[in-house]
């Protein structure tokens, strides 16, 4: 999830922890507590983008890195503020649940957390939300402002601020995971009607929704690409065949970095010739403006000629071509209009 989301819910979660002992500076130890995994961000520093797009989300957000830092964590922390009334089991607590909270709501989204690191490098993903869906962050982060600025004495009142930015949130959540499986099913089931055979596919919501949401099948040469909203009443999944063109890549297939690339694309992938560039695309992050324009771009594109040219490959064309059309077509959409 985006770094605001992780911050407004960590800081909720170290309210109704350890509020009461430690005011304000409950809010802080648990936003930084809940963004702590993301310090792998450190590694673009010298790492290359294939590299660093493996590096993210990789060992800081596995199971065996929380187990390691939550009691050294918690043991500081109790060093630290000696004189409160905190055990270091609940210290213990708070650092467990934070950052086991980062490592769920992260593996909720496309990119994938690798929870079994350094054992199994499989990306976990359960594309139930998109990275940043301010239907899910909105209530929490209006209850941290609140605590922060405007801290009332009453210790219930603060207790009920926290916990429906933290309940808010779950019931969302909750809400996205019945979203996912309905059109799933719905997907499959078409899928199935009009004869598109796959060997793997995935459904994730498309950009700051839970409505619409992005198809992807793949067979032995290339995907199908399509849209479905949960409102959506036709009996027909509309789906663009992109050929994933592998003998555009003969000839690189001994190069490190694009051996990288498919192997973080989970073989979602499509290599493109744009002009006298060659293009590899990884499918699993959408489209710019795909629900517009089918035969659109994919956001997540690396130029295999050009490889200094690939700053903020993930997300370099998602919001490239949107302009005051692109929200009422995004909204339509999503209503299944």
């Amino acid at each position: 999830m985006d770094s605001v989301t992780h911050i407004v819910l960590g800081a909720c979660i170290g309210e109704v922890i350890a509020g009461k002992e430690l005011g304000r500076k409950a809010m802080l130890w648990g936003a930084l507590a809940q963004t702590f995994p993301d310090i792998d961000v450190v590694a673009e520093m010298w790492l290359d983008t294939p590299s660093n797009l493996l590096a993210h989300r990789g060992f800081t957000h596995s199971i065996l890195s929380c187990l390691l830092f939550m009691p050294l964590f918690a043991v500081m922390a109790k060093r630290l503020h000696n004189k409160a009334n905190i055990s270091l089991q609940r210290w213990m607590t708070l650092f467990g649940i934070e950052m086991f909270c980062h490592l769920l709501l992260d593996s909720q989204n496309a990119y994938g957390t690798g929870l079994f690191e350094p054992f199994s490098h499989a990306r976990i993903s359960f594309n139930t939300m998109f990275v940043a869906d301010p239907l899910f962050t909105i209530v929490a982060l209006i209850a941290s402002l609140v605590l922060l600025f405007f801290r009332s004495k009453n210790e219930k009142r603060r207790l009920t601020w926290a916990t429906a930015g933290i309940a808010t949130s779950a019931v969302y959540l909750s809400f996205c995971v019945v979203n996912k499986l309905i059109v799933t099913n719905e997907v499959e089931s078409l899928m199935q009607q009009q004869h598109v055979t796959y060997n793997k596919h995935f459904v994730t919501p498309t950009p700051l929704n839970n409505l619409l949401w992005y198809v992807v099948a793949n067979d032995d040469s290339g995907s199908y690409v399509g849209y479905r909203s949960i409102f959506d009443k036709k009996s027909e999944l509309g789906l663009t065949y992109f050929r994933r063109n592998e003998d555009l890549l003969i000839g690189m297939q001994d190069d490190e970095g694009l051996q990288k690339l498919k192997r973080f694309s989970k073989g979602y992938y499509v290599a493109q010739q744009w002009g006298d560039t060659l293009a590899f695309c990884d499918l699993r992050f959408g489209q710019i403006l795909g629900w517009k324009d089918p035969n659109e771009k994919f956001v997540f594109h690396y130029f295999l000629k050009h490889p200094d040219n690939n700053n903020v490959v993930i997300q370099r064309g998602r919001f490239a071509k949107w302009d005051n059309t692109a929200i009422p077509t995004l909204w339509q959409r999503m209503m299944g209009i």
